[in-house]
């Protein structure tokens, strides 16, 4: 029996059990994926019990992506530039700790046809500067694109393109903008990437866009928030004729990116799809 889990405090809200078994079932695999409620002070006693128990690894999210890094033996290049770990696979008594993010937010985009060879010269905006934008702006500019990341705590935004300069390909642009300059900014980007909670049940009505300020039919809006399916952000952009996503599919393809790193086989994406919604 292949086990593996995904490890947060609390998680019963999760959606990816159903995701992850229904790839097991439609594979013809004897694996299970389960829900692991893990406190933050039992995080440590937890990972070597994943360990004993023969586990083949587990997705870590919130609060836990950063705190378990100290526990495990190595990090993949991507987890360390994004400083967070969101996929776990043990090898005996190893722990590697990886981040599919990034590569799941990238894919989406393709798979989307949101990845334009314009988007390399008009680039992308980044709302916020908390671990999601860390992931979001890692896959961008490792792609050549630029990005401005807009925080509404300008030191955060900086700190965060200072830790990821060393991982990111020589040449590519980078900045930071306080949040107040949102307006002036709006509309030099292509790319608009939402990775602040805002618009988020239970507060489906709010935004991080002012109300006032259009979009352009050229741009397109990516909310990583996905619960509500169609944000209050996706609606202002889609009514000034933009293109809109949420962060659904990113979840399916960054979790299908783990699956593979534990089966060693490819993953049957729309099965996950189809079993998350």
């Amino acid at each position: 029996m292949l086990l593996t889990g995904v490890l947060g405090w609390p998680i019963g809200h999760s959606r990816s059990p159903a995701m992850h078994n229904a790839a097991f079932a439609a594979a013809g695999i004897a694996g299970v994926y389960v829900p692991l409620a893990v406190k933050p002070s039992a995080l440590s006693p937890a990972l070597a019990g994943l360990v004993a128990l023969g586990f083949r690894g587990c997705n870590v999210t919130i609060p836990h992506k950063q705190a378990v890094i100290p526990y495990l033996h190595r990090l993949t290049d991507t987890a360390s530039a994004i400083g967070a770990v969101n996929t776990i696979i043990i090898d005996g008594e190893k722990m590697l700790g990886d981040n599919t993010d990034a590569a799941g937010f990238w894919a989406d985009l393709q798979a989307q046809e949101m990845a334009p060879p314009s988007l390399q010269q008009e680039g992308a905006l980044i709302l916020g500067a908390g671990g999601a934008a860390r992931a979001i702006a890692y896959a961008l500019a490792n792609h050549g694109i630029p990005i401005t990341i807009l925080a509404r705590r300008r030191q955060q935004g900086e700190a965060l393109l200072t830790a990821l300069h060393p991982y990111l390909p020589p040449g590519v642009s980078t900045a930071c903008a306080p949040w107040s300059a949102l307006a002036q900014m709006a509309a030099r980007h292509q790319l608009i990437v939402n990775c602040t909670p805002v618009g988020m049940v239970p507060h489906p009505s709010t935004s991080p866009w002012p109300q006032h300020l259009a979009f352009l039919p050229r741009q397109m809006v990516y909310d990583l928030v996905y619960n509500p399916e169609t944000t209050q952000l996706m609606r202002q952009a889609r009514a000034h004729g933009a293109r809109v996503s949420n962060g659904l599919d990113m979840l399916v393809h960054q979790g299908a990116l783990a699956w593979s790193l534990w089966t060693g086989q490819p993953a049957p994406v729309q099965v996950m799809r189809t079993a998350l919604r």
